[in-house]
């Protein structure tokens, strides 16, 4: 066996990455930098928002901080996981089960009174 087929180099292995579409440029320093300022941006973003006492206490507060860490998680599975230029169906088979989980968490918290949507009808 050659040094190659031993690391997965073989023609066979190079064809198959090729039809998944795993060749792609790697992202440069740039890139991750900028990456890291925006998730450092998020984060102070959210440290700030919980020393506002006066949005501590709206209903906001707790969306908010989900959103921007929803956030964050996007990016650093996209850019740092590279799910970004690895083939659709990885993002799919990622992103799928993440949105089906989500929804189910949040049915959990409406069926157990921790979210409601007050309207008004039922007084």
């Amino acid at each position: 066996m050659s040094a190659d087929a031993s690391h997965g180099n073989s023609p066979q292995a190079v064809a198959a990455e090729h039809a998944l579409g795993a060749e792609h440029e790697h992202p440069t320093w740039s890139v991750y930098w900028k990456v890291a300022l925006v998730l450092t941006l998020i984060t102070v973003i959210e440290v700030w928002c919980y020393y506002l006492p006066g949005f501590v206490a709206t209903p906001f507060f707790v969306p908010t901080l989900l959103l921007l860490s929803a956030v964050k998680f996007v990016i650093v599975v996209m850019f740092y996981m590279h799910l970004k230029y690895d083939h659709k169906l990885f993002r799919a088979l990622f992103t799928g089960p993440l949105l089906l989980a989500m929804f189910a968490i949040t049915a959990l918290l409406f069926l157990f009174g921790k979210l409601a949507i007050r309207t008004g009808l039922l007084t």
